[in-house]
């Protein structure tokens, strides 16, 4: 007689036990269940293999008898495509990924791969996934995840930029076990594709003209956000979360927190006065730098106007609030502060300084040269 799996009702009321209470798909492919004696019950698949024998393949636990029914019917289709029987999880097919990559292409492509994997998925619930059971919305939210999303535009597409090279990544791992056969289909993602426009954005760089241009049609509270980038080149996000309390008159710092933790900056004269000037009779909890309603500034508020600013300015459609910081550090290393120094300050590495901002160094040190009489 056969068992009534279909409702939870219907299992929570079997007999508990080791052996699966089986459910025939079709000829030779059949899901059990097996009721414990305390907690959740849990699915397996079987399958009569070829030649004798049984293949069994643990599902865990499911909702629904449907749904095990779909995982069996799939799990039973991939062997006879040619796939494994047994559960190939994400992280073991990305050992395997690394492991080709120092084989056929190069040792660093392989430790580009596997730094990638030991950050995202070695030891990460994504990587104990079963790969036939992976799932479009799991590996979209495993890319999600990686998103910097702190009110900073430049920042945001830079985590998107980084986020695509890792799923192109991570599915080249996934696409050679398809083509080794570990897994039948590839459904579970196929379809995630990269996020669209995260490509490098043409670094604007606003000369005195544009500077005072663009100052000159800010109202008076995005002009102090403005200001205060130009005088400090930190991110946008740092700024508006600042508070009177973090500036030291005293020591002619300022404490600024961000997406590499806190840090204190050395202001030079020029913005100390113009901090001093916006913490007069403030609260230390208050906003340093507040809109034209006492609010604390943030993405959204900023943006639009900032854009607005930016047209009557006359200034080119793609100069957005991140521009005044890329342009405060160049104007940081042109001036003579080293790379550092200008990491120091801005936030980000002494690496990243020298990678972009590497080749105005450079000139200012060939000025330099040019100087020295040597035929």
């Amino acid at each position: 007689m056969a068992t009534d799996l279909k409702s939870k009702t219907a299992r929570d009321k079997l007999k508990p036990r080791r052996e699966p209470y089986w459910h025939r798909v079709e000829a030779g492919l059949f899901v059990g269940y097996r009721r414990p004696e305390t907690g959740g019950g849990t699915w397996v698949a079987r399958r009569r293999a070829e030649g004798g024998g049984q293949q069994y393949r643990a599902l865990g636990t499911l909702d629904t008898l449907d749904e095990a029914v779909n995982l069996t019917k799939r799990w039973g289709t991939g062997i006879d495509g040619g796939a494994s029987h047994k559960a190939v999880t994400l992280e073991q097919i990305c050992r395997a990924y690394v492991a080709h990559q120092a084989t056929h292409k190069s040792k660093a492509n392989a430790a580009d791969a596997e730094g990638r994997f030991n950050r995202l998925v070695y030891g990460k619930p994504l990587g104990a996934l079963a790969i036939d059971k992976l799932r479009t919305t799991q590996v979209k939210a495993w890319l999600d995840d990686m998103l910097d999303d702190d009110g900073d535009e430049e920042d945001l597409r830079r985590s998107k930029d980084s986020a695509n090279r890792n799923l192109s990544t991570l599915k080249a791992a996934l696409n050679l076990a398809l083509h080794d056969r570990l897994v039948a289909t590839d459904a579970g993602w196929k379809t995630v594709t990269p996020y669209p426009k995260a490509g490098k954005r043409r670094e604007r760089f606003l000369d005195l003209a544009d500077r005072r241009a663009l100052l000159s049609h800010c109202a008076d509270d995005l002009r102090e956000l403005v200001t205060a980038l130009l005088l400090t080149g930190a991110r946008p996000g740092e700024i508006a979360a600042a508070n009177v309390g973090d500036l030291s008159l005293r020591q002619g710092t300022m404490r600024l927190s961000g997406k590499t933790g806190p840090r204190v900056v050395t202001l030079s004269t020029e913005a100390l006065k113009f901090f001093k000037a916006q913490s007069a009779n403030k609260l230390p909890a208050a906003p340093l730098l507040a809109d034209a309603f006492g609010h604390r500034w943030n993405k959204d508020s900023w943006k639009k106007r900032f854009k607005v600013a930016v047209r009557a300015a006359k200034l080119p459609d793609d100069v957005v609030l991140y521009a005044v910081r890329h342009t405060a550090i160049s104007e940081f290393i042109a001036g003579g502060v080293s790379s550092f120094e200008v990491a120091q300050l801005t936030g980000t590495s002494t690496a990243m300084i020298d990678k972009h901002y590497g080749h105005l160094r450079h000139a200012q040190a060939r000025d330099r040269l040019d100087r020295v009489a040597l035929l």
